[in-house]
């Protein structure tokens, strides 16, 4: 019996939940990246970095190619990098409107506390 696609879709966003992997494919969804390439830019030791790439290629999200010694990383699709943009869009949209609810929120405090009854 096959797995419902909901669950295939929770478990492909599980994969999408950790920010180590989230910044490994912003950066990749510019270029390929040798491993070495990516450590100072996600900011973690090489044996977690590894273990974050290790999860993206058994998700299929990524791919490797080997040059000399070097490993280099890339993207299996495009798409990856379009969902990244998407969800990089909602939440400014998101932060937007928490944004707008805040000055909201400091405006009524300012007209409650320049009131002459004050506050209540």
């Amino acid at each position: 019996m096959r797995a419902p696609l909901y669950r295939l879709k929770a478990d492909f966003f599980k994969t999408l939940g950790h920010p180590v992997r989230i910044r490994v494919l912003e950066l990749l969804s510019e270029r390929e990246h040798a491993v070495a390439e990516m450590l100072p830019e996600v900011g973690v030791e090489a044996a977690h970095l590894s273990q974050q790439l290790a999860v993206l290629r058994r998700a299929n999200l990524v791919v490797t190619r080997k040059e000399g010694s070097t490993v280099y990383y890339r993207l299996t699709s495009p798409e990856v990098a379009d969902l990244l943009a998407v969800a990089r869009s909602i939440l400014s949209g998101v932060l937007a409107g928490q944004a707008e609810l805040l000055e909201d929120l400091r405006a009524t405090a300012t007209s409650l506390s320049s009131s002459p009854a004050g506050p209540s």
